[in-house]
């Protein structure tokens, strides 16, 4: 089993800046691939970001590009993303998952990810 257990978000004006932070326990954290998910009242799941277990392959969707950044620290067993920017359209409950993986591969769909975190809140205002 790993734990996930997020941290970070809030409420910001549009424009700001938030850190999300994920910290895991439980089994070896380079062992997996990990994604930060989000979830829109009345939305479905979508990827935002997501990083291969070695931290040399990112994925992002479209709309964060050049905005968010995902990273990794294996030693301390924690997965971040970095929101700049910020727009109302960002508001969702954010949710960090691992899941088994290659080791170059950042894996872009919900279903390969078997843990997941509790959720954080994210509220953009304009």
């Amino acid at each position: 089993q790993v734990q996930l257990v997020e941290s970070g978000g809030g409420l910001v004006q549009a424009g700001g800046s938030l850190r999300l932070s994920c910290a895991t326990s439980g089994r070896t954290f380079s062992n997996y691939a990990m994604g930060w998910f989000r979830q829109a009242p009345e939305k479905e799941r979508e990827v935002v970001a997501a990083i291969s277990r070695s931290g040399g392959s990112r994925f992002y969707k479209d709309s964060v590009k050049g905005r968010f950044t995902i990273s990794r620290d294996n030693a301390k067993d924690t997965v971040y993303l970095q929101m700049n920017s910020l727009k109302p359209e960002d508001t969702a409950v954010y949710y960090c998952a691992a899941g088994p993986g290659p080791y170059t591969v950042a894996i872009n769909y919900a279903s390969a990810y078997n843990y997941w975190g509790q959720g954080t809140q994210v509220t953009v205002s304009s």
